[in-house]
């Protein structure tokens, strides 16, 4: 054998026996663990929580953190404390606004009926809440919907006296008759209308004109950018858990309830209330896209920005051009493959 062809053996021999090592050094570091926002309203990921799905398909621990408001669990985000969050759009928009460093990976829920406007049984219209106090908690879906009612309604805002409370304050508020109508989400709305409430609205009524809500994941973008992997599967579970509810409402509203320690019924209704599309629909330009331009989603968190700039709310200046670079459906594409 000439001292050429022995030199490529050579190669090739080397080349067998160093490639797994190769391999094996470039594949990223699991991480410790992962530690997951979550606020109290029943969602079919919830379903993953009680059953283990999460650890089972990431095979590393998973910290679900519970949090009072969106607003609270991006600050958490920001700060390193808190790897995905499920958040409402408004603080969303507002967070991306702002520049916080994290990324929107999938939607989670469309709002309909599961956030709604509670009042006392003698207020029967929207516009009849002036001269009145109502309670939300800020920064959130259901205050960006109020305010959006009260533009559609045709209410002077200045004739309402605003009370921003968290949602179990706003329940206390209600009980000790400090406040007149609440808008909140499930399992509170159901709570405040044991206690005597009507549903005055519903956030899906807003739609019509043009007010769209809806709740999204967002991850830290140095963890995403370290453990992609580990995004792409958190949200081939969310996937699973989603159908798995549409498989069979009741019996997961069941299980749901059980762990977040809630009644059947409420979360039942609660879940009833959203519509979930499925990740890989999430895709098409009227959800999320494919990270090549403008979609119905990064269309909405600019028009949110927009009417958060109109009330105050938000810094004009601080809006971006487009929101779609926020977006990123990499992880989705890595899901559904």
């Amino acid at each position: 054998m000439s001292f050429h062809l022995l030199r490529a053996a050579a190669l090739v021999v080397l080349t067998a026996l160093f490639a797994p090592v190769a391999a094996f050094a470039a594949a990223p570091a699991k991480p410790a663990e992962i530690r997951l926002a979550y606020l109290n309203g029943p969602r079919p990921w919830i379903l993953g929580k009680a059953d283990g799905s999460f650890e089972k398909a990431l095979k590393i621990p998973v910290k679900w953190v519970n949090f009072s408001s969106g607003p609270d669990a991006l600050k958490a985000v920001a700060a390193g404390e808190i790897d995905i969050a499920r958040v409402g759009s408004v603080p969303v928009a507002a967070a991306l606004a702002r520049k916080l460093p994290i990324e929107v990976i999938a939607v989670s829920g469309v709002i309909d009926s599961s956030e709604r406007l509670i009042a006392r049984r003698e207020i029967t219209s929207v516009k009849g809440l002036e001269g009145r106090t109502v309670t939300y908690p800020a920064g959130s879906t259901a205050h960006y919907a109020l305010l959006a009612a009260f533009k559609v309604y045709g209410v002077d805002a200045a004739k309402v006296k605003q009370a921003p409370l968290k949602p179990a304050d706003e329940l206390a508020a209600w009980k000790r008759g400090d406040v007149d109508a609440a808008y909140v989400w499930g399992p509170f709305s159901n709570q405040l209308e044991a206690a005597g409430g009507h549903e005055l609205l519903k956030s899906g009524q807003l739609q019509k004109d043009g007010y769209y809500l809806f709740n999204v994941y967002v991850v830290s973008k140095k963890f995403a950018a370290a453990h992609p992997e580990a995004v792409s599967l958190f949200l081939r579970v969310f996937r699973d858990t989603v159908r798995r509810y549409k498989a069979d409402p009741d019996a997961v509203a069941a299980i749901i309830a059980k762990e977040l320690g809630q009644d059947v019924a409420a979360a039942k209704q609660t879940l009833a209330g959203l519509e979930f599309p499925d990740i890989q629909e999430q895709l098409a330009p009227t959800w999320l896209g494919d990270n090549k331009g403008e979609s119905g989603i990064s269309k909405s968190f600019a028009d949110t920005a927009r009417f958060l700039a109109d009330l105050g709310e938000l810094s004009r200046r601080d809006i971006p051009d487009s929101f779609a670079p926020y977006i990123n459906t990499a992880y989705i594409a890595g899901a559904v493959r």
